[in-house]
């Protein structure tokens, strides 16, 4: 069997990652991909009070498991299924429950910290970050939060200037100098997405 292609999906926090991501998916085939959110892998919290979990930096790469990532991508690359966590935005905390993840010819990760990291990072085939301007991405934040998250409005304005903001141009931003693609305007510039989703098929199809 032809080796799977993992396929990394990055970019500043409501860039439209996961917009890019569902394009790529319904595309290249459902059948045909494992998908995986970076988001998932954050760590733990349920052993620190509600307050003192919503005031930790979650922008920082150490705030996620990338060791746990990386096994669980080597184990899909073996061709095995793995158990993914699910994160409980609204408490910080990983459920008890467990996602399971079939191996599949392409392995899609999406996340906005996944090329900080740079085994992960060299474990990609094919890089992409989603570029959007960053008042857009703020605004799709401060909804996605308090509709999506039990944010209030404050609690997002200061998290973002607390630690999106420098986190983003700390550990985000330079990811574009390690991708292969860069797709501004997100989930709208269907051209990009079109040529993206042409090259993985290539790839596919490839002897």
């Amino acid at each position: 069997m032809k080796a799977p292609i993992i396929i990394g999906v990055a970019g500043g926090t409501a860039s439209g990652k996961t917009t890019v991501s569902a394009k790529i998916l319904e595309a290249v085939g459902r059948n045909r991909l494992a998908y995986i959110e970076h988001d998932a892998y954050y760590r733990d919290l349920s052993h620190l009070p509600l307050t003192e979990r919503r005031n930790l930096n979650f922008d920082h790469p150490d705030s996620l498991e990338n060791e746990l990532l990386i096994r669980h991508l080597k184990t899909l690359l073996r061709g095995e299924p793995v158990q993914i966590p699910v994160y409980d935005f609204a408490t910080c905390t990983r459920s008890e429950a467990l996602k399971l993840v079939e191996p599949r010819r392409v392995i899609l990760v999406e996340g906005i910290l996944i090329f900080a990291d740079r085994q992960l990072r060299e474990m990609m085939d094919i890089k992409i970050y989603v570029d959007a301007a960053a008042d857009l991405r703020f605004i799709r934040r401060l909804k996605r939060d308090t509709l999506e998250r039990e944010r209030t409005v404050e609690m997002v304005i200061k998290q973002y200037l607390k630690t999106v903001r420098p986190m983003h141009l700390e550990f985000v931003e330079p990811g574009k100098r390690h991708s292969d693609v860069i797709i501004p305007g997100g989930g709208r510039n269907i051209t990009a997405i079109q040529m993206v989703v042409a090259q993985i098929q290539r790839m596919l199809d490839a002897p």
